[in-house]
């Protein structure tokens, strides 16, 4: 866990290791499912303090564990990772005869989800009484950023992943969503949408089927 607490730091420190690890093996993409269990125990961690925050049954803390490892992490990162793959090996190689392994995209989907983990599985919870949960001006910035600074970490690792290969070109398409995510937080927090509430909210009906506010 120490390689992905040093993302915010040392960005470039996997990818060196993983041009390392081309050199030697002929492959981008891990050969172990390490990271992938270290993260599901991270998130059974952080679901616990969900389970805290939101209130939750032994039963509910199931559910929402599992919606969390199986849906939001590996389902959706399957979807993206795929998407990903053929962009990359339909418009983006450099030579027709070297591709990008799927592997490697779901690798790029790992790496670049801790941060966005960390955001919002770690410090939005623990803030979220305290300060976000309110309908004031300050509460709807803070709860916003929280998901805005995430998606951003989660599209520029995203970026530095694919840059990595030398085999791309144009890879900075893959920064492009920053617009959107920025013009769409200003518009939030214009329009007086908190974010995280309505992302606790949905949360907590996810695992219990019933209103966080009853």
């Amino acid at each position: 866990m120490w390689q992905n607490a040093s993302l915010f730091k040392k960005k470039n420190l996997r990818l060196q290791k993983r041009a390392c690890s081309f050199c030697t093996k002929d492959q981008w993409a891990r050969d172990d499912p390490a990271f992938l269990v270290l993260l599901a125990f991270s998130l059974s961690l952080t679901s616990i303090l969900f389970a805290f925050v939101l209130n939750l049954s032994f039963a509910g803390f199931l559910k929402f564990f599992l919606w969390i490892v199986f849906v939001d992490c590996i389902g959706v990162g399957l979807v993206i990772a795929t998407f990903a793959w053929f962009v990359t090996n339909k418009f983006l190689r450099r030579v027709p005869d070297q591709d990008v392994e799927w592997g490697y995209c779901w690798d790029v989907h790992l790496n670049a989800f801790f941060p966005m983990f960390v955001f919002i599985h770690v410090i939005m919870p623990l803030l979220f009484y305290g300060l976000i949960d309110y309908t004031n001006f300050f509460s709807r910035l803070l709860g916003n950023s929280m998901w805005c600074v995430a998606t951003f970490y989660y599209v520029y690792l995203t970026f530095l992943g694919y840059t990595a290969l030398p085999i791309l070109k144009k890879t900075h398409v893959f920064l492009y969503p920053l617009t959107f995510i920025f013009i769409f937080f200003v518009a939030t927090v214009a329009a007086g949408w908190n974010i995280s509430q309505t992302a606790m909210d949905f949360y907590h009906f996810r695992a219990t089927n019933t209103n966080r506010r009853l």
